[in-house]
């Protein structure tokens, strides 16, 4: 599933709109209607956006899928 549709769909799930997200990250509406439309964040950006949707960022190895949890601080 692309970053674009995770995103989409719990903002849906926490009634915000990609305006909030927008504001969130102090980028302009279009920009972040640009960067959804592309599926193109960085990684500090997806960070960023979990922590405001209050979600967890993983690593999971494909072989032995083991999972690393990426720290997230509050107010970053």
């Amino acid at each position: 599933m692309s970053a674009t549709k995770i995103i989409k769909q719990i903002l849906i799930e926490r009634g915000l709109s990609t305006k909030d997200l927008a504001d969130k990250l102090g980028i302009l509406p279009q920009s972040m209607s640009n960067k959804l439309y592309r599926d193109n964040f960085s990684f500090e950006e997806v960070v960023k956006i979990a922590n405001f949707l209050h979600c967890d960022v993983k690593v999971i190895t494909r072989d032995s899928e083991k999972e690393f949890k990426i720290d997230i601080k509050a107010g970053e």
